[in-house]
């Protein structure tokens, strides 16, 4: 559905995306993530075309984003950073103002009958916008580029500034979306990506430096091996030891327990395993270890690793 090949974009003599290239396939919901000032939405504006750019081409379902701009937006949906509302209508006349403007031929009373419905904005479809909380104008902008039927769409930082509630809501509202239409979702919301993408894209400093299934996201960052292990023994004593102990990056207390056991966080070294070492090292000392388990990466370890 998606195809970027080599995409760059200067501002000046600033790079600010620098040769990245990806395709996401139909049905696909793609996060795409990076720190502040990393290029994420400098590429999204570029795929929708609302950027033009340096170099490169950007094609959507065939159809190159410069050369037939008009037909190519009408496969997409796009929810930008802040949703292009109207505060002085209500919303039921933004959807429509929306579908005269993208020149809609579905039926215009039952089509935005049925987008009100599936955003839930039935209580909301007479009141203006201006007038809406912070997570019903999210809904809003949502439903606005759903008005095209479109084949993709494209959210960028969909959740910001929502309370944990709005965040659920436009959360569960995407992972059904998602059944009909190819999604990229750039989001700082690290467990929201992995609750709803099937792959990730991460890009820094303009350039892609990953790019893979979720699933498989542990990979990216085999270096931080963690596990946690509780110690029956006197918890300042172990907790010294083990931040002593050759290999240990990161040694954290967890919780003790009533029978005298604690429970600590290591992390490794790049090219350590303590596992056996500390097995044999705490049986040597007398202190027996009660339980030990692998912790795998996070999405958060892995992006922590690849931009710092």
């Amino acid at each position: 559905m998606i195809q970027i090949e080599h995409l760059t974009k200067y501002y000046g003599q600033k790079l600010a995306v620098d040769d990245i290239s990806f395709s996401v396939g139909e049905g696909e919901v793609v996060g795409f993530l990076g720190p502040n000032g990393a290029g994420k939405s400098t590429t999204m504006n570029m795929l929708t075309g609302y950027l033009s750019y340096t170099s490169g081409k950007c094609s959507i379902d065939g159809i190159d984003i410069l050369e037939n701009p008009s037909e190519a937006k009408r496969l997409i949906g796009f929810l930008p950073e802040q949703p292009p509302l109207y505060y002085d209508m209500t919303t039921r006349e933004y959807l429509q103002f929306i579908y005269d403007l993208k020149r809609c031929t579905l039926n215009r009373r039952e089509h935005i009958d049925e987008i009100i419905d599936v955003m839930g904005l039935q209580e909301m479809e007479k009141r203006l916008i201006g007038q809406l909380s912070k997570g019903f104008k999210q809904r809003v902008g949502i439903a606005g580029a759903l008005v095209s039927d479109p084949k993709i769409l494209i959210f960028d930082e969909p959740t910001i500034g929502l309370d944990p509630r709005q965040i659920i809501e436009i959360r569960e509202l995407i992972r059904a979306l998602s059944k009909d239409h190819t999604i990229i979702l750039s989001t700082h919301i690290l467990p929201e990506v992995q609750a709803v993408c099937d792959r990730i894209l991460i890009i820094d400093r303009g350039r892609l430096i990953a790019d893979e299934k979720t699933e498989n996201i542990n990979t990216l960052a085999s270096e931080n091996r963690r596990f946690t292990i509780q110690i029956l023994g006197p918890k300042g004593e172990v907790f010294t030891f083990l931040r002593k102990t050759e290999g240990a990056a990161k040694v954290e207390f967890l919780s003790s327990s009533k029978d005298g056991a604690s429970l600590f966080m290591v992390q490794c070294k790049k090219g350590y395993d303590l596992r056996r070492t500390l097995f044999y090292a705490l049986a040597e000392k007398r202190w027996p270890i009660l339980e030990m388990s692998t912790v795998g990466a996070s999405l958060e370890d892995v992006f922590i690793a690849l931009t710092k």
